[in-house]
């Protein structure tokens, strides 16, 4: 697996070279494009769930401690973080953006029968993954409830709310604009609210937050150490990545506003890694003085994340419906509703009883990485180096969000 991987990344970090170096300067549209700060907020909302906002708190311990992993031994634990986070990572959704922005509707092959059910296997799979990631971390987020090890029925009544959000909001595209914006802003509030409580508390200033922000710059300066895999779990973080990747692009690609291929590059890999870097400074600044989480802004972390959840959800229910034509027009809105409620309940169960894993879904993106060149490299050649733009239908309207169901 990890031969799979390291080839996989490889090749994904030379098609994004190629891309920036045959398309630069092309004006990439979708087909219902935003404005491009809206557009930033349904990437951000929608490439990340509840992991971002608590599994840090959890890590930088596991980082610094390099007699159990001396692998990390080349930069602190804030640069480990993000560098599993943020910016190089990016560029896997910023490649397949592209891809389906500007070269499927020239190749057609995800319309391929066998490439399109191994692509909805994908989106589903992980889809339930990223419902059952918050449910086995429930307990570590509300040790209130329960022994703070044990998933009890209060955690399954959570995730079947946020699972029933995420479904009902799926129905209608309009809705994903409301739900990125919104928790956007409640993201930057959390964060403000923090740093703003341990400045009040005395325990936090400026300086010690632009000081401890420079710890990032490790990452920058070994940014090779990323770009292969440390560790079994920094290998399950990157087939976490690729899975995540075919669906992202083909939801945002839709989204995209006119920007030329190097500021969407920009757009896509630098803007989130802005507000990842900021989030965790903050959460390393806790760790780091030792600092108790209160027991309100516990709650508003919960909540934020649940609703990033509901964003991620509501993006690839959205998605594999769309693809499998079993859209709320077509099934009736109770059908639609009921039916992906059940299989998405259904499928988290599967994932809780090790029945499914996220590293399989990410080897068979590889996969689909890889057979996507191919085909394009015998079948579609010409028309690919051809392309001189984005498909004429792609008109630069805003409007369009507004009249797609």
């Amino acid at each position: 697996m990890t031969l799979w991987l390291s080839t996989g990344l490889i090749f994904t970090f030379a098609a994004i070279a190629l891309i920036l170096f045959k398309w630069w300067d092309l004006k990439v549209i979708g087909v219902t494009p935003v404005r491009t700060f809206t557009f930033i907020a349904i990437l951000f909302t929608s490439g990340l769930d509840v992991g971002l906002i608590m599994f840090p708190l959890t890590e930088f311990a596991g980082y610094g401690n390099l007699t159990e992993s001396p692998e990390y031994g080349f930069a602190n634990p804030l640069a480990i973080e993000f560098g599993f986070w943020a910016f190089l990572i990016w560029g896997f959704y910023f490649l397949t953006c592209f891809y389906f922005c500007v070269i499927e509707p020239r190749v057609k092959f995800f319309d391929i029968p066998l490439v399109r059910v191994v692509n909805n296997v994908v989106i589903i799979g992980t889809c339930a993954f990223t419902a059952f990631l918050l449910l086995v971390n429930l307990p570590w987020y509300l040790p209130e409830i329960g022994d703070g090890e044990t998933v009890v029925p209060t955690f399954y009544l959570i995730v079947f709310a946020a699972i029933a959000a995420a479904v009902y909001s799926s129905s209608k595209i309009k809705y994903v604009r409301i739900l990125s914006l919104g928790s956007s802003w409640l993201f930057i509030a959390l964060i403000a609210v923090m740093w703003g409580r341990a400045f009040l508390t005395g325990n936090g200033s400026v300086g010690d937050f632009f000081g401890t922000a420079g710890l990032i710059g490790e990452y920058f300066s070994n940014l090779h150490h990323f770009m292969l895999p440390l560790n079994d779990y920094h290998e399950f973080y990157l087939f976490w990545w690729f899975s995540w990747s075919i669906m992202i692009g083909q939801f945002t690609a839709r989204f995209v506003s006119g920007l030329r291929t190097w500021q969407l590059m920009i757009a896509m890999l630098v803007f989130p890694s802005i507000a990842i870097g900021t989030w965790f400074s903050v959460l390393y600044h806790y760790h780091a003085e030792g600092l108790n989480i209160a027991s309100y802004i516990n709650i508003a972390m919960i909540t934020v994340g649940i609703l990033m959840v509901i964003n991620s959800l509501d993006s690839l229910i959205r998605l594999y419906t769309d693809n499998l034509n079993l859209t709320a027009s077509r099934l009736g809105q109770w059908k639609y509703y009921f039916g992906n409620l059940i299989a998405m309940c259904g499928l988290t169960l599967l994932f809780q009883l090790d029945f499914l894993r996220i590293q399989w879904v990410g080897a068979l993106v590889i996969a689909l990485y890889f057979g996507c060149f191919v085909y394009i490299v015998t079948k579609r050649r010409a028309e690919v180096m051809g392309i001189e733009g984005s498909p004429k239908e792609n008109t630069l309207d805003f409007r369009k969000i507004e009249l797609a169901s």
